[in-house]
């Protein structure tokens, strides 16, 4: 598969909406990155242009980002990058960037957090002893 998967690192910047989409529910929100660069010549560091991403977690990753995520946290999302390019209603030509995540979680450089496993949902154990058994 030929693929652009990312990492990034930035900041929740919205809250996390859940909807269905057909028989799997899906968890969406935005994560803003700045990058910042040290600038020798005046001895600091400086802010780049934020980067906006609109990332889609699905199934039970979006639920748990659902239950786990608020606007202003900092984390770090593994997926897959996709770009569109659509035209808005000023008629500018627009880039968008999205990211189907894989694997989401607070960033720790950043501060800290507390892990409660989730529950299988029921029947789960079964059809895993079934798939084994197979």
């Amino acid at each position: 598969m030929n693929e652009t998967m990312v990492t990034l690192s930035g900041w929740v910047g919205s809250e996390v909406t859940v909807r269905q989409a057909g028989d799997a529910e899906v968890a969406e929100f935005r994560v803003a990155a700045t990058p910042r660069r040290y600038q020798r010549q005046t001895d600091s560091w400086v802010d780049g242009d934020t980067q906006w991403f609109s990332v889609k977690a699905w199934r039970r990753l979006g639920e748990n980002c659902a239950r786990s995520l608020h606007s202003g946290d900092p984390v770090v999302v593994h997926g897959r990058l996709t770009a569109t390019t659509w035209t808005n209603s000023a008629g500018i030509g627009v880039t968008s960037f999205d990211v189907d995540a894989q694997f989401v979680g607070h960033d720790l450089s950043r501060g800290t957090s507390v892990f409660t496993k989730a529950a299988k949902p029921e029947g789960e154990s079964e059809q895993v002893a079934e798939s084994t058994a197979a």
